[in-house]
């Protein structure tokens, strides 16, 4: 598929692929809800040109579900803590969790904290959101 230069692979993802569980937010990489794993790591797809993420693994949060299109365990560990509240950031703050666990398959509250803390949630202290990660390093152990 042939991309503009200048498109960036946030535009690319939601516009050209249809995939709109990458949210826009701040469009300057300041707020984290725009977040993709590119080869494994968290990264602000509002900063990204989508050319350079030629021949690499980009993972969206529609490509996390199980091949059975179940929920992955993290989606499934955020319900059941109740920790998606409005729902904007939650893509973002699962694809970072789910690169934290990838690394670091039991981290602590404060490991986890600090993961997720590039990703700007207005609606939470973020403790639902820890607790939900814990849970999932739990049970995908």
């Amino acid at each position: 598929m042939s991309v503009d230069p200048n498109r960036r692979l946030l535009d690319f993802i939601r516009e050209d692929l249809g995939l709109t569980g990458t949210k826009y937010g701040c469009g300057t990489g300041d707020c984290g809800v725009c977040k993709v794993l590119i080869d494994g790591e968290p990264v602000n797809s509002c900063t990204v040109p989508a050319k350079e993420v030629d021949g690499k693994k980009v993972i969206t949060i529609e490509g996390l579900s199980e091949d059975s299109g179940g929920l992955h365990p993290i989606q499934e560990a955020f319900m059941e803590f109740g920790a998606v509240q409005c729902g904007y950031c939650t893509p973002a703050m699962i694809l970072v969790a789910k690169s934290l666990l990838d690394k670091n398959p039991d981290p602590t509250r404060e490991e986890a904290r600090q993961a997720i803390s590039s990703v700007l949630c207005r609606c939470t202290g973020y403790q639902k959101i820890v607790d939900g990660i814990l849970l999932a390093a739990e049970r995908m152990e």
